[in-house]
């Protein structure tokens, strides 16, 4: 039998989940809009509800049908149908699905992929809130064009790779996404109108921080462990540490050193490696 494969994506998502609604109260997974606030945990929530505010004021200011395309633990799309909205939700993950189901009731769920999705339309909206990245650019724009009215709208709000954008073999890049470069250009091959677009990379960028502050938490934590094994437990430490050099390689230690320990993924290198747009595109029917 053929060993299934982690689904680590899956995992992130829903150990981010358990830990924002610990944070903040609400099930939220995507960045904060950070104009005008001091970047603190403390003010996470009230980011991430001016995110939604700016994302909503991209909506039409009527009540119409939409499809949330990767709609994280349904706290966007309850706001939504308080709205008057009629919402469909497409997640993967049966944990966000069923969280789908309980935070907004009402909303049809879809637990497939995007890729997967045979819903019927035709819908006013399709939304994209930090789920864009995550489909291949030949089936995200085209699909949704077979799926919106005549004279509908994508609302897209996401991360991507910009210009300056440079892998690096050993040290993990904070960001992600689709190149910017490329997007632009499937953009250039489609029927569809820019109606509005707005760069929003500094006010977003400070999120990364917030995560990182975290990780470092927890890093200091391990670290302390670690002290006192070698002071009083030099043998066990050892065997802890040999079993770690056998399960994972150098590269991969040296990231999660990185991700524990040091302060790389911050607003700065945020900006320099990636693009955060909000923007609306028309269909031409």
């Amino acid at each position: 039998m053929a060993r299934k494969k982690l689904d680590t994506r899956s995992i992130g998502l829903d150990i981010g989940l358990a830990f924002v609604k610990w944070l903040t109260g609400a099930e939220n997974l995507h960045y904060g809009y950070w104009k005008g606030l001091e970047v603190t945990a403390a003010n996470l929530r009230a980011a991430q509800e001016a995110y939604t505010d700016k994302l909503f004021a991209l909506l039409p200011d009527r009540p119409v049908r939409i499809l949330d395309i990767g709609g994280g633990a349904g706290e966007t799309a309850k706001k939504l149908l308080a709205l008057g909205h009629q919402v469909d939700i497409v997640v993967p993950s049966p944990f966000l699905a069923e969280r789908c189901r309980e935070n907004a009731q009402g909303a049809r769920v879809h637990e497939c992929t995007f890729e997967e999705f045979t819903g019927q339309g035709p819908f006013d909206v399709c939304l994209f809130s930090e789920s864009f990245q995550y489909i291949p650019l030949d089936q995200s724009l085209p699909k949704c064009l077979g799926l919106l009215a005549d004279g509908g709208e994508i609302v897209l709000a996401d991360c991507f790779r910009s210009e300056r954008f440079k892998p690096d073999a050993t040290r993990a890049t904070v960001g992600g996404g689709h190149a910017i470069a490329n997007f632009r250009k499937a953009l250039e091959s489609l029927p569809l109108d820019v109606v509005s677009q707005e760069d929003i990379t500094e006010h977003t960028a400070p999120s990364v921080e917030i995560e990182q502050g975290l990780f470092n938490v927890l890093g200091y934590g391990l670290t302390r462990v670690d002290q006192e094994l070698q002071d009083k437990r030099p043998r066990v430490r050892w065997a802890l540490s040999r079993l770690l050099r056998t399960v994972m390689s150098d590269r991969k230690r040296a990231r999660l050193d990185q991700r524990l320990n040091q302060q790389t993924r911050n607003r700065t290198v945020f900006a320099e490696h990636n693009t955060y747009v909000m923007m609306r595109l028309r269909s031409r029917g």
